[in-house]
Protein backbone atom coordinates (compact mmCIF):
# COMPACT_ATOMS: atom_id res chain seq x y z
CA UNK A 1 0.00 0.00 0.00
CA UNK A 2 1.34 3.43 -0.99
CA UNK A 3 1.74 6.18 1.55
CA UNK A 4 -0.09 9.49 1.13
CA UNK A 5 3.17 11.04 -0.02
CA UNK A 6 3.71 8.41 -2.71
CA UNK A 7 0.12 8.51 -3.91
CA UNK A 8 -0.64 12.23 -3.85
CA UNK A 9 2.52 14.33 -3.61
CA UNK A 10 5.19 12.41 -5.52
CA UNK A 11 3.14 12.30 -8.78
CA UNK A 12 3.16 16.13 -8.83
CA UNK A 13 6.96 16.32 -8.95
CA UNK A 14 7.13 17.07 -12.69
CA UNK A 15 4.75 20.00 -12.50
CA UNK A 16 6.44 21.39 -9.39
CA UNK A 17 9.91 21.00 -10.90
CA UNK A 18 8.90 22.88 -14.04
CA UNK A 19 7.49 25.71 -11.94
CA UNK A 20 10.66 25.90 -9.85
CA UNK A 21 12.84 25.80 -12.95
CA UNK A 22 10.80 28.60 -14.53
CA UNK A 23 11.45 30.75 -11.47
CA UNK A 24 15.13 30.00 -10.83
CA UNK A 25 16.36 28.95 -14.30
CA UNK A 26 18.84 26.53 -12.76
CA UNK A 27 18.21 22.78 -12.83
CA UNK A 28 20.24 21.91 -9.73
CA UNK A 29 18.71 24.71 -7.69
CA UNK A 30 15.18 23.75 -8.80
CA UNK A 31 15.86 20.16 -7.71
CA UNK A 32 17.17 21.37 -4.33
CA UNK A 33 14.11 23.54 -3.75
CA UNK A 34 11.82 20.69 -4.70
CA UNK A 35 13.69 18.35 -2.35
CA UNK A 36 13.10 20.83 0.50
CA UNK A 37 9.39 20.95 -0.32
CA UNK A 38 9.20 17.16 -0.39
CA UNK A 39 10.96 16.96 2.96
CA UNK A 40 8.49 19.42 4.51
CA UNK A 41 5.51 17.66 2.98
CA UNK A 42 6.77 14.27 4.18
CA UNK A 43 7.11 15.67 7.70
CA UNK A 44 3.58 17.13 7.57
CA UNK A 45 2.02 14.16 5.79
CA UNK A 46 -0.71 13.72 8.41
CA UNK A 47 -1.75 17.39 8.26
CA UNK A 48 -1.70 17.44 4.46
CA UNK A 49 -4.10 14.52 4.18
CA UNK A 50 -6.80 16.86 5.49
CA UNK A 51 -5.67 19.92 3.51
CA UNK A 52 -8.43 21.21 1.18
CA UNK A 53 -6.02 22.25 -1.61
CA UNK A 54 -2.83 20.20 -1.59
CA UNK A 55 -1.43 21.58 -4.84
CA UNK A 56 -1.85 25.16 -3.67
CA UNK A 57 0.03 24.32 -0.47
CA UNK A 58 2.84 22.70 -2.45
CA UNK A 59 3.12 25.64 -4.87
CA UNK A 60 3.09 28.16 -2.02
CA UNK A 61 5.75 26.18 -0.14
CA UNK A 62 7.88 25.92 -3.28
CA UNK A 63 7.56 29.65 -3.88
CA UNK A 64 8.57 30.35 -0.27
CA UNK A 65 11.62 28.09 -0.66
CA UNK A 66 12.66 30.01 -3.79
CA UNK A 67 12.15 33.35 -2.05
CA UNK A 68 14.19 32.24 0.96
CA UNK A 69 17.00 31.13 -1.33
CA UNK A 70 17.00 34.43 -3.23
CA UNK A 71 16.83 36.50 -0.06
CA UNK A 72 19.63 34.51 1.55
CA UNK A 73 21.81 35.12 -1.50
CA UNK A 74 20.75 38.76 -1.84
CA UNK A 75 19.68 38.37 -5.46
CA UNK A 76 15.97 39.12 -5.39
CA UNK A 77 13.60 40.55 -2.82
CA UNK A 78 10.44 39.12 -4.36
CA UNK A 79 9.18 36.88 -7.13
CA UNK A 80 6.50 39.49 -7.88
CA UNK A 81 6.94 41.53 -11.04
CA UNK A 82 10.36 41.49 -12.64
CA UNK A 83 12.80 38.77 -11.65
CA UNK A 84 16.54 39.00 -11.95
CA UNK A 85 17.59 35.86 -13.80
CA UNK A 86 19.80 33.56 -11.77
CA UNK A 87 21.84 32.66 -14.85
CA UNK A 88 22.33 34.34 -18.19
CA UNK A 89 20.18 32.90 -20.98
CA UNK A 90 22.09 30.49 -23.17
CA UNK A 91 22.70 31.21 -26.82
CA UNK A 92 19.84 29.73 -28.81
CA UNK A 93 20.54 26.82 -31.11
CA UNK A 94 19.57 27.35 -34.74
CA UNK A 95 16.49 25.09 -34.62
CA UNK A 96 15.32 26.38 -31.25
CA UNK A 97 15.72 30.11 -31.80
CA UNK A 98 11.98 30.77 -31.99
CA UNK A 99 11.30 28.68 -28.88
CA UNK A 100 14.13 30.41 -27.07
CA UNK A 101 12.70 33.84 -27.93
CA UNK A 102 9.28 32.77 -26.71
CA UNK A 103 10.71 31.39 -23.44
CA UNK A 104 12.54 34.67 -22.83
CA UNK A 105 9.29 36.55 -23.38
CA UNK A 106 7.42 34.20 -21.02
CA UNK A 107 10.07 34.83 -18.36
CA UNK A 108 9.36 38.58 -18.60
CA UNK A 109 5.64 38.17 -17.90
CA UNK A 110 4.37 39.28 -14.48
CA UNK A 111 4.47 36.37 -12.03
CA UNK A 112 0.73 35.59 -11.93
CA UNK A 113 0.42 35.68 -15.71
CA UNK A 114 3.53 33.51 -16.07
CA UNK A 115 2.18 30.93 -13.61
CA UNK A 116 -1.24 30.83 -15.26
CA UNK A 117 0.30 30.61 -18.74
CA UNK A 118 2.64 27.79 -17.71
CA UNK A 119 -0.08 25.79 -15.97
CA UNK A 120 -2.42 26.12 -18.95
CA UNK A 121 -0.05 25.85 -21.90
CA UNK A 122 2.74 23.65 -20.53
CA UNK A 123 0.85 21.51 -18.04
CA UNK A 124 -2.48 21.45 -19.89
CA UNK A 125 -4.58 22.17 -16.81
CA UNK A 126 -8.17 23.35 -17.04
CA UNK A 127 -9.27 26.77 -15.83
CA UNK A 128 -10.88 25.12 -12.81
CA UNK A 129 -7.68 23.26 -11.89
CA UNK A 130 -5.60 26.42 -12.22
CA UNK A 131 -8.14 28.27 -10.11
CA UNK A 132 -7.87 25.62 -7.39
CA UNK A 133 -4.07 25.40 -7.51
CA UNK A 134 -3.48 29.15 -7.35
CA UNK A 135 -6.49 29.86 -5.12
CA UNK A 136 -7.91 32.51 -7.44
CA UNK A 137 -11.24 32.79 -9.24
CA UNK A 138 -11.82 31.27 -12.66
CA UNK A 139 -12.38 34.79 -14.00
CA UNK A 140 -8.93 35.81 -12.75
CA UNK A 141 -7.48 32.78 -14.52
CA UNK A 142 -9.17 33.72 -17.80
CA UNK A 143 -8.13 37.36 -17.54
CA UNK A 144 -4.54 36.44 -16.60
CA UNK A 145 -4.25 33.99 -19.47
CA UNK A 146 -5.73 36.47 -21.95
CA UNK A 147 -3.32 39.19 -20.83
CA UNK A 148 -0.34 36.82 -20.95
CA UNK A 149 -1.17 35.66 -24.48
CA UNK A 150 -1.81 39.20 -25.68
CA UNK A 151 1.45 40.48 -24.21
CA UNK A 152 3.41 37.55 -25.66
CA UNK A 153 1.88 38.13 -29.08
CA UNK A 154 2.70 41.85 -29.00
CA UNK A 155 6.25 41.37 -27.74
CA UNK A 156 6.94 38.57 -30.20
CA UNK A 157 5.80 40.75 -33.11
CA UNK A 158 8.09 43.55 -31.88
CA UNK A 159 11.04 41.14 -31.86
CA UNK A 160 10.17 39.83 -35.32
CA UNK A 161 9.82 43.35 -36.76
CA UNK A 162 13.29 44.25 -35.49
CA UNK A 163 14.88 41.29 -37.28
Amino acid sequence: MNSFFEGHIWPLRGTLFRMAFLWVKDRALAEDLLQNVFEKSFQREQDLQEHPNLMAWLVRTLKNEALMHFRKNGRVISLEGEIEPSVEPKEPEKGNEQLSQLMQLVAKLPEKQREIFQLRESEGLTYEEISDYLEISIEQVKVGLHRARKRLREEYLKVKNRE
